[in-house]
């Protein structure tokens, strides 16, 4: 098992964000497609990570749900038109870069990646 499998996630947008900290309700409601904004209607954009173990144990802990029921609730968000799933990005230097040019961004990485470069939203137990 990798080093950082079982490090903390947390929940991060870029340094310069003016997204404020989310709460886990907040955050499992973007990452199921359920909101996509924030109550003072600030749309937040989604970034995922590749599927890995570590993709796999943010899904589980943050929604209760396991890879293949997250790939099937996505499709039928996106076969209902009701949502698109998160940007895939290819690497957690790829998400770093995304968070620092979109501004409302949010993605999770293991809280040992979480630099200066980005800002803390959320930390997942």
């Amino acid at each position: 098992m990798a080093p950082c499998a079982l490090a903390q996630i947390v929940i991060v947008s870029g340094a310069q964000s003016p997204l404020p900290e989310l709460t886990r309700t907040q955050v499992e409601q973007f990452y199921l497609g359920r909101a996509h904004s924030l109550p003072d209607g600030v749309a937040v954009t989604l970034a995922d990570l590749p599927a890995s173990p570590l993709r796999d144990r943010f899904y589980q802990n943050l929604t209760g749900k396991n890879p293949g029921q997250i790939r099937a609730h996505w499709s039928r968000m996106v076969f209902t038109g009701r949502a698109l799933p998160p940007q895939e990005a290819a690497d957690i230097a790829q998400l770093r870069q995304w968070l620092n040019s979109i501004p409302n961004m949010i993605g999770y990485m293991p809280s040992a990646e979480a630099d200066s470069r980005v800002r803390v939203l959320l930390r997942l137990p």
